[in-house]
């Protein structure tokens, strides 16, 4: 399971709402939506590494069956 999916599980809707107005009161209204915008890039940027690595090593593999 995935950790961000963990932390989710033990949090409340009481939490979820105070962790939100932290974030609000550290970094102002207006910032948050560059914000989201710039997490949601590199959660992009890195499900495309992580697919050409898996693609990567896929290819690896088959190569050294077909060598065998």
């Amino acid at each position: 399971m995935d950790m961000s999916l963990q932390l989710l599980a033990f949090l409340g809707g009481q939490e979820i709402i105070i962790v939100l107005l932290i974030v609000i009161l550290l970094f102002g209204a207006k910032k948050l939506p560059k914000l989201a915008r710039g997490l949601g890039q590199a959660q992009g940027e890195f499900k495309k590494a992580r697919n050409e690595m898996k693609g990567e090593m896929d290819k690896a593999q088959e190569d050294s069956t077909e060598n065998s």
